[in-house]
């Protein structure tokens, strides 16, 4: 895992989801677990690679559907 430049943030939570952060996360790994979780959300080259695997996916679903529409129950053999 290449080292990327990080920069600090202070950000101020409910003392239960300072609880459950500590417990989930750990307390030494709650930045990573933070970071790991908002980044699909907000890095957009990682938000269209996501559009465009959502894309990719429902063309092959819909490639499937048509090919066991085209199937009709038939079996090979």
């Amino acid at each position: 895992m290449s080292l990327k430049p990080r920069k600090g943030l202070t950000i101020a939570v409910e003392d239960e989801v300072c609880r459950g952060l500590c417990r989930v996360a750990g307390p030494r790994d709650i930045s990573r677990f933070l970071n790991d979780l908002a980044r699909p959300h907000v890095v957009r080259e990682r938000l269209e690679e996501g559009y465009r695997a959502m894309a990719a996916e429902e063309r092959r679903q819909a490639e499937a559907a048509e090919w066991s529409r085209g199937a009709g129950g038939k079996r090979g053999g």
